[in-house]
């Protein structure tokens, strides 16, 4: 396939120049911190050239260029303040060494500032120089740091430095230069358990502890009381190579305070402090008084022991003293209240009163005794004796159990069964078809505990009929009824029974 010939370019047709334009004064750049980049100017003056250029084939040429408008220059705004470095890392610590190496760890600086933090150079300088040279070729960016191949056995001085865009910051170095060797066994206080509290003693005991440790080689042991060296004069101290012992022969308050153990390898450490307290008895109450008295009650009132044996107070013990007797008998013991109320006094009485004190030793040697005294006055008593109204348990009679209608025998006796109830007791009459039974000896009439009771002897065949029971008292009657069936005997001796 022939290739695509290449288009004919056509000459424009000659025209007149057109003038050219007058030259355009340029606007003063506005200073900044940082030099333009070269490339700038180059592409400020291929702009104009393109203006310039001649229009393409078939476009009107412009008539005339627009004069450009005058440029306002503006006041150039002060230079940004220069960045400041950060303040120096903080907590710079040694983490493990042996004989080639060292290992620290630090804090980030308190102070970093808008500039940021850029990274740590680490620097070191042998023991006796002051020749720094760093050991890291690139900032480090974490807050620990591997310094690598040392000679064993030089001391170095470790300093390490933050680093950003205004700067260095001021070094933060060990406080002691380091043996690069290695540690056989690092230093471990084994406090007892005992210890990791408080430990308690009364004035006077004798303190013997033994605190183990371990550590190769033999760790430097060394003693504390609140920050200070202890004094010897008063407690004696005694190392082996497996554990020290603290020992006082008589202790005292003083005695008391934060002591410390540290054991040293090198430039390894390991402290661990323990609370001794030396308490005692404590000190009667500071005040005392009575605040009121009525009827057979009195109200105290006293305030805490300006000395509490060196430890808290647990309670408080009162007591009372009839001054006719004069002898102390105690109210309450182990009291935690600051006032009380003594009750149950009697009268006539005049009473003072006394407080201890009371501690986890025991209760304080002396009391506080009230300056007044409390007296208990007769007051004239009235005895009005209480008035009662008698209940009214007036009710009506009413019959409880009704009569049953029965049937008997002629010539077997039977009963009649009722029970009443009313107030005052309901006097009974019995009636026998509408006669009232009056002291016939064939009847048997009773009533015992509202039980009413009437019993037929021998019934006959005129006995039968309907019987009445009747209770009346001053709030009403009731009465109750049944049917009394008297059958005539049957069988051979019937008839012999009723001649008989």
């Amino acid at each position: 396939m022939p290739a695509k010939p290449a288009p004919i370019k056509k000459k424009p047709a000659a025209k007149e120049k057109p003038a050219e334009p007058e030259p355009v004064p340029e606007p003063v750049p506005e200073p900044v911190a940082e030099p333009a980049p070269v490339e700038a100017p180059v592409e400020a003056e291929a702009a104009p050239a393109e203006a310039e250029a001649a229009p393409a084939e078939g476009e009107a040429a412009p008539a005339e260029e627009a004069a450009p408008e005058p440029v306002v220059e503006e006041a150039a705004p002060p230079p940004p303040p220069p960045p400041e470095p950060t303040s120096a890392p903080v907590e710079l610590f040694l983490e493990d060494k042996n004989d080639t190496s060292v290992s620290i760890i630090w804090s980030q600086p308190e102070t970093i500032g808008d500039s940021g933090l850029d990274g740590y150079t680490i620097e070191v300088c042998k023991d006796g120089t002051d020749d720094w040279v760093a050991v890291n070729e690139e900032l480090q960016k974490s807050t620990r740091f591997v310094i690598k191949n040392q000679t064993t056995g030089d001391r170095l001085k470790i300093r390490v430095v933050a680093v950003n865009a205004g700067g260095r910051s001021p070094p933060v170095a060990l406080p002691e230069a380091v043996l690069v060797k290695e540690v056989a066994d690092r230093p471990k206080v084994r406090m007892p358990r005992f210890l990791r509290q408080r430990y308690v003693a009364n004035v006077g005991a004798k303190i013997n502890l033994t605190i183990p440790f371990t550590g190769k080689p033999k760790p430097v042991v060394s003693w504390t009381k609140d920050g200070l060296p202890v004094d010897t004069k008063r407690v004696n101290i005694r190392s082996t190579d497996a554990n020290s012992i603290l020992f006082i022969r008589t202790s005292a308050r003083d005695d008391s305070g934060v002591y410390e153990m540290s054991v040293k390898v090198d430039d390894f450490e390991d402290k661990c402090p323990f609370i001794l307290q030396i308490v005692e008895l404590p000190g009667p109450p500071a005040t005392i008084k009575i605040v009121d008295t009525w009827g057979f009650n009195v109200a105290l009132e006293w305030t805490e022991p300006s000395d509490k044996g060196n430890t808290v107070i647990t309670g408080y013990t009162i007591q009372k003293a009839d001054k006719k007797t004069g002898d102390w008998f105690t109210v309450l013991e182990h009291y935690h209240r600051l006032t009380a109320t003594i009750s149950d006094l009697i009268m006539g009485n005049t009473y003072k009163f006394r407080v201890y004190a009371e501690n986890k030793v025991g209760i304080s040697e002396e009391a506080i005794v009230t300056e007044t005294e409390a007296s208990i006055l007769k007051t004239a008593i009235e005895y009005k004796p209480p008035s009662y109204t008698d209940a009214d348990h007036s009710e009506p009679p009413k019959f409880t159990t009704a009569l049953t209608d029965r049937a008997t025998t002629v010539g077997y006796s039977t009963r009649l069964l009722c029970s009443v109830r009313g107030f005052p007791k309901p006097k009974i009459q019995w009636i026998k078809n509408k006669i009232p039974i009056s002291n016939d000896p064939k009847f048997r009439q009773m009533c015992v505990q509202g039980i009413c009771t009437l019993e037929i002897r021998k019934p006959g065949n005129y006995d039968g009929g309907v019987y009445v029971c009747k209770a009346v008292n001053e709030h009403g009657e009731t009465t109750v009824e049944c049917k009394l069936e008297v059958k005539k005997p049957t069988g051979p001796d019937a008839d012999v029974e009723e001649e008989s």
